[in-house]
Order: structure tokens, then sequence, then C-alpha cells
């Protein structure tokens, strides 16, 4: 194996400890106590037995012998079950629980400006109420529900779910004993120039992503992006360049055109379709929270608020329709219309799976089109959870649409903010300035973003989570013929001709719709580039324990899952 290959489940590596001398003596017992119970069972009288096995509609023949056999297949079974289950709870438990670290920003400004407060009521200048927040951490640090309930809202919109981030589950390593990185700090040059990206991302929203670079706007964010202290986007020779613009970093990410192909290639669900992917988009040049008035009722969560004006069908072409298609998509619907393509045009499975090998039988329920479609939804709450967890019990990062409102107060002097000078300095705020007449970040929803935390993303993980298993299940190398791009106009799709057009694989696309997703709600004004990160690369983690898991249960001989994760190393599981 190459020492770049990771093999099996990660815990089992540096992220797991061995099993200890106690949980050898609880085998042992449990092994004990399986023998007893088969014992137990092999004395029950013929009569139950028999009536048992009658009850179910048996052959006699079978009912006959229900003492002798029926018994031992049960009660063989039964241990069987809860060995797995055993094992599998035990290795969870030997997962090191991490140290969870946030940023600082809540212990070092009194303010709490560096946090999420959205909801919350605020002073005049977008203050959150220093009560009602420690309200906030009075019921984090709890968890009691009661504490969650007396936490004072602003307006009429709720906090969106989060005693959610405390709910068990029982398949793959849980929430609690899964992290992330501390999110940038409020002060630093990162998160400045994930600010500039984001000012630049809400000036382009209407440009088609074919045109990047050939235009003014875009061509003077790629200069500005070039100039800060720190900016974690991709760049080609240490440059940002129109290929690389609003792109993530995963393998495939920069091949072909800036949109996956399976965001435009036609999908069939059932005997429905092929179903062009034509979705409703929102008006050009319509953007939200420019004013400092309707900037503030959001920060207060005071609700109704108007919806998008929508604007007809289009291919996704631009920022604004993919912002447009992240705000009301169904929680894994990008990865199921995936997965219906991969099936549909019988694209190769990964070459692990066992029946590729078995020549008289196929999969369904295991290692077949129900199990990928039944995992997708699985793994999706599941990193939620985990997601949920890291939100609001670690990080409470502010959003930027908040962080928007520290540069206008501190460029008017309203306040005095520690913003960085790298975006108080970018060409971008001063063009928001001269399109809005402040340098608040527009936002793409009347919203402005959700009710929780922005670090890290919701849309991230599931992306992440989904896509892992969507690469475990086909062969990620695969080609995929005829790629397309969406016309300028968004009415029809055209052939790509790129000199890269050879290189387009499943895996690349994958990992590329996967960035999609993420950055698209950058591209909303709701998130930052590091909450799309680390999203996807917990995703990912949370898909790989549960692969691991279900690896156990499976009767097909099976020597796992080999495929490339974010980072560029293949791993099997």
């Amino acid at each position: 194996m190459s020492k770049d290959q990771t093999n099996a489940h990660p815990q089992d590596t540096q992220e797991h400890v061995n099993h200890n001398q106690d949980v050898q003596n609880l085998e042992s017992n449990t092994a004990a106590s399986s023998l007893s119970r088969r014992s137990f069972l092999g004395r029950v009288g013929a009569s139950t037995a028999v009536v048992a096995a009658a009850s179910v509609g048996l052959p006699s023949l079978l009912a006959e012998n229900a003492e002798g056999q029926i018994a031992d297949q049960v009660a063989a079974r039964s241990d069987r079950s809860f060995q797995i289950r055993f094992n599998a709870a035990v290795r969870e438990r030997n997962v090191q629980i991490p140290v969870q670290i946030n940023n600082g920003d809540e212990a070092r400004y009194a303010n709490f400006i560096g946090n999420f407060s959205q909801g919350l009521p605020h002073n005049s200048i977008g203050e959150v109420d220093p009560t009602a927040y420690q309200a906030l951490l009075t019921a984090v640090t709890s968890g009691k529900p009661s504490d969650f309930a007396n936490i004072p809202l602003g307006g009429t919109v709720k906090l969106s779910g989060p005693q959610g981030g405390l709910a068990f589950d029982l398949e793959g390593t849980d929430s609690g004993q899964l992290s992330i990185p501390p999110s940038p700090a409020l002060a630093g040059a990162e998160r400045a120039g994930e600010m500039v990206e984001d000012y630049w991302m809400a000036l382009a929203r209407d440009i088609p992503f074919s045109q990047y670079g050939n235009e003014s706007i875009t061509a003077a964010a790629i200069a500005d992006l070039d100039k800060l202290s720190r900016f974690r986007g991709p760049k080609v020779n240490g440059q940002v360049t129109a290929a690389t613009l609003f792109r993530g970093s995963t393998p495939g990410d920069l091949i072909g055109p800036y949109l996956s192909q399976f965001f435009l290639l036609p999908v069939s669900l059932g005997t429905l379709g092929p179903i062009a992917q034509k979705y409703n988009t929102y008006a050009p040049n319509t953007d939200y929270l420019a004013d400092f008035n309707s900037w503030l009722a959001v920060q207060n969560g005071q609700g109704p608020f108007p919806p998008n004006v929508i604007s007809g069908t289009s291919y996704i072409k631009n920022g604004r329709d993919l912002g447009a298609w992240v705000h009301i998509d169904f929680v894994f619907q990008a990865y199921l219309f995936a997965a219906q393509w991969l099936l549909g045009n019988k694209a190769p499975l990964n070459p692990g799976n066992p029946y590729l090998a078995i020549t008289n039988q196929s999969g369904v329920q295991t290692f077949g089109p129900q199990h990928i479609l039944d995992l997708l939804g699985e793994v999706s709450n599941r990193a939620l959870k985990a997601m949920w967890y890291q939100k609001w019990f670690v990080h409470r990062a502010l959003r930027p649409i908040a962080y928007g409102g520290l540069v206008h107060n501190t460029i008017t002097g309203a306040a005095n903010y520690p913003v960085h000078r790298d975006v108080l300095n970018s060409q971008a705020v001063g063009q928001i300035f001269t399109k809005h007449g402040s340098y608040l970040l527009p936002a793409a929803y009347p919203e402005g973003g959700p009710q929780h935390p922005s670090y890290g993303e919701g849309h991230g993980v599931i992306a992440g989570a989904c896509v892992t298993a969507l690469k475990a299940f086909f062969d990620e190398s695969f080609v995929i013929p005829n790629p397309m791009v969406a016309s300028d106009d968004g009415q029809s799709l055209l052939p790509y001709t790129g000199s890269d057009a050879g290189q387009i694989t499943v895996g690349g696309e994958l990992n590329k719709l996967a960035n999609n997703v993420a950055l698209g709600r950058d591209m909303a004004g709701v998130h930052w580039r590091s909450d799309a990160e680390q999203a996807l690369l917990l995703g990912e983690k949370l898909t790989i324990s549960i692969l691991w898991d279900q690896r156990h249960t499976y009767n097909e001989p099976f020597n796992g899952f080999t495929f490339t994760r974010f980072n560029g190393v293949p791993i099997t599981v």
C-alpha cells in the first residue's frame, strides 16, 4: 500500500486508541452471556418452538425440527447482531475526544461583536444586548431545554434548532467526538480576505461564469484578491486567475467549466424525465439589506421578510442563479440528482463493489441502487447534527452580513471596530458604496441569512457527506462524455470544447459539485470560504465513519471501497 494511502477506518489510525483490557474483558463477558443464552433457548419446550414455527407458516418438517434448528439460528443471529453493535460502540467510544477550541473572539470582546447574535435584541448600531447573549451562553453551557426557552428574541424570527446539535446518533462517530479548527478571528487578515471575496461575489452575482476575467468587475476582483495579505482561495503559480476565481481547492475543481456537470446534465426520476435542470431564478440587479434600517431589522429578527422576485427559469449561469438554487433546495437534492444521473447512465461502480465479481447476483439493498440512495439521506441528517454541535456549542461565529455592519460603522465613524485594514482598503468596499450608498454586504435574500451561527456551513457539511458516499459507490476515474456548459443567457446547453474536456471525471465533478453548493452560499452573502472548506472535511469524516460501521454488517465478500479524499489522498474503507 502506498504511504499516501490510508487503509480502513481513520479512527483505526491516529484518530483511535487501541482497545484496552477493559474492552477485552467486556467481550469475554459478552461471549459467556451468549453461550448462556443459547443454553437457555435449547431448554425451551418443544411445544413453544413448534407453535412459534406454525404461527409464521413454516413447513411441517421445519416445524418438527424447530427446537433444535430455529432456536439455534435465531440465537446465533441475535448474538452476531449484538456483537456487531457492541464492537461498533466500542470503536466509537475509543475515538479520541478532541479539544473543542473556538477562535477566542467571544472572550476577547465584551460586546460580542465577533459572534453570531442574529435574532437577539440589538442596540441602534447593531450590537447585541449582552444580557440576551449571556442567556444564549447559559443555554449552550447547560444544555437544558428550559434555558433554551429563556433566550430572548429581538423580533419574531426563531433560532434555528440549536438543541439538534445535542442529539445522539447510533451509527458513525458521535458529534461530540468530531471537531473543526477555530474559525478565522474577527480582526485577522484571513477573515478580512474572506470578506473581500464575499464583497466581490456580491458585485459579480449577475456576471456569467463563462465571462469571468473578460469584463471589468471580475477583472478588478482578480487584481484585488491578489493584493490581500492572506487569501486561501485557489491560485495558479501564486496568482488568482479567471480560472480560479470563486472556485474550490479540491481535485478537479479547476478543470472544465465553473459549474459541475451534475448541475447541468438532464436526469430521470423513475418515469419522470429526462428532466432539464432549468430552475427558477431571481431577478437580476436585485439585492437586499444594503441600507442600515433593513440590515438592523434582520439583526433583530424582525420579520416577516418579503420573498425574492422570480424572473423565470434558467440553467444555472451565474452567482445569483446559484444563490437562488442553494436558497430553497431540499436537503440532498444535488446529490440525489447526481446519483440518478450516474445510475441512469450506467456509470461504472467503484472497483471495490463485490457484485462486480459475483456473476449470478446483483446488489439491491446492499451495494445496489437502494443502498446508495438511502445512504444520501442517512448521512445528510447525521452530518447536520454534527455541524449544529459545532455551530452552537463550540464556535458561534458571526455571519458576513453582520461583519458588513462592522465595516460600515467603522468607515462612517459610528464606531471603531478592529476590522483588518485589508478589507477597509479593498477596491470592493468602494464599489459597494458607489452602487448601494453604504458599506454593508448586499444580501441575495431579503431575510439575510438563516438563524444559526455561520461556522461551519450546513450546506457544506451535507455536500461533504453525500459526495463522499457517492465517491465510495462509483468509479471516480470515469470520464464524463460530452460535457456541457450553460449559455450566457441560461436558456440552452452548449458543448464544452475546452482543452481539458477529456479530463472531466466523476470524482472531479463530484468535488466541484460540493464546492459549487458550498461556495454558492458565499455568493449569496451568508457564509465565509472557511465555513465551506471545513464543512466539507467534517462531512467527509462523518460519512467515512458510517461506511466503516456498515462494513461489518455485510454478508458479501468485501475488501473495502477505495476513493480519493478532498485533500487528494486515497483512503480504503
